[in-house]
């Protein structure tokens, strides 16, 4: 074993860092998440990620390079086909997916909805469109509380969206029908990413999504770090939406957050109460509060609120800790679309061992993490995609 500690991986949902060479199969040329919102909003103030490295990266305004960086930094271009959370998160566990997501740009197939209906017992549904979710609860909101017929929509991601008012359709009765879809009717040809359950609250077309969501995804198709962790006896903490990604699979312990600031509560808990294994988080503000509203001051004071939160995480970390930060695809803010954006990922990665941060370069596929992972807990990792890098910021 290389190091008894523990690696604390963060997930900053949605925070790319410029498009990938394929962005023009996927309609994102000229995303660049962090880039563009610093430029829009006139220069982001990130005082710690500005320590860690981050402006060595890329061109951020606001965040100039460091000619020492305390953490080792890069960015991680994905393999895998798609840019959605699933995607992202399987290649940051070891998986790379050759085959992508079924997509429904021109909502599902009559047989598809008919079979919902069906094994719902519902009286019928609205919607079934490609929407913006927010606009979506607005537009049809009155009268999914006037029918009690859910609001089925999807986006330019592989997902099943179902939206219901909470006091229409109870939150219970929502993941029940959820999971009926994801078990019964989107599998095989039809196995999209994730069916997602959307309720929300409000009244006379002025309707609001609750942070009750709750994502319903695949089992991965092959062990990820997660399984090998698991299986070896080393423990295995999840924080956020990562228990839902990978169905539970591999996880031992899980906190599911509704909030960026919950979701930092509870890995300072975890770090504070933990000497060994990993604690994989994700943060989900980013993307789902702002990225998808096309909100770039939002996005940004997110961004600001996290920094002011990294020097109670770095305070946290063991003499053999590692603290890795990254993202699993991007979100835009300042594009024209609602949805993720395919863009490298940010790499930052930080150790009270590194005297200073060493340029990492740009990673090839996400799965790097996957196998760093492996390497520090001593694994056998050779059905892993990737490469590790823990050899190059730590004197092992």
């Amino acid at each position: 074993m290389l190091t008894n500690g523990k690696i604390i991986l963060i997930i900053l949902d949605g925070v790319g860092v410029g498009e990938l060479p394929d962005a023009n199969l996927y309609g994102d040329v000229g995303a660049n998440t962090l880039s563009n919102i610093s430029k829009k909003i006139g220069g982001l103030d990130l005082p710690n990620l500005t320590s860690f490295g981050l402006g060595n990266i890329i061109s951020i305004s606001g965040v100039k390079p460091n000619d020492f960086p305390r953490a080792s930094f890069g960015k991680m271009q994905e393999i895998s086909h798609g840019k959605d959370s699933t995607t992202g998160h399987w290649e940051i566990a070891g998986i790379i997916l050759e085959k992508d997501f079924p997509y429904f740009p021109d909502g599902f197939p009559n047989e598809i909805i008919e079979k919902f209906i069906s094994l719902n017992d519902l009286k019928g549904v609205l919607g079934n469109k490609v929407a913006s979710g927010t606009n979506i609860i607005n537009e049809l909101g009155d009268e999914h509380v006037r029918t009690g017929f859910p609001i089925v929509y999807t986006s330019a991601d592989s997902v099943f969206q179902i939206a219901a008012h909470e006091d229409v359709i109870s939150i219970e009765r929502l993941y029940e029908i959820c999971k009926i879809a994801r078990d019964k009717i989107f599998i095989e040809k039809n196995s999209v990413g994730r069916v997602i359950a959307r309720p929300f609250i409000g009244a006379d077309g002025n309707y609001s999504r609750t942070k009750n969501r709750k994502d319903f995804s695949l089992d991965p198709p092959k062990k990820t770090i997660l399984d090998l962790l698991f299986e070896n006896g080393i423990e295995t903490i999840s924080i956020g939406k990562v228990d839902d990604l990978f169905n539970l699979r591999g996880i031992k312990t899980s906190h599911h957050t509704k909030s960026n600031a919950e979701g930092v509560e509870k890995i300072l808990f975890e770090m504070e109460n933990k000497s060994r294994g990993l604690i994989f988080a994700n943060l989900v503000d980013f993307d789902q509060q702002f990225g998808h509203r096309q909100d770039p001051i939002g996005f940004a004071n997110a961004l600001m609120e996290f920094d002011q939160w990294l020097p109670q995480i770095e305070k946290k970390l063991n003499e053999n800790d590692i603290l890795i930060l990254t993202a699993d695809h991007g979100n835009d803010p300042t594009d024209d679309s609602t949805d993720h954006s395919r863009e490298f990922v940010p790499l930052l990665v930080f150790s009270n061992r590194q005297q200073t941060g060493k340029d990492l370069g740009t990673r090839q596929t996400f799965s790097d993490i996957a196998q760093t992972i492996g390497e520090y807990f001593s694994l056998n990792c050779n059905d892993l995609a990737g490469k590790s890098f823990l050899k190059n910021i730590l004197d092992v």
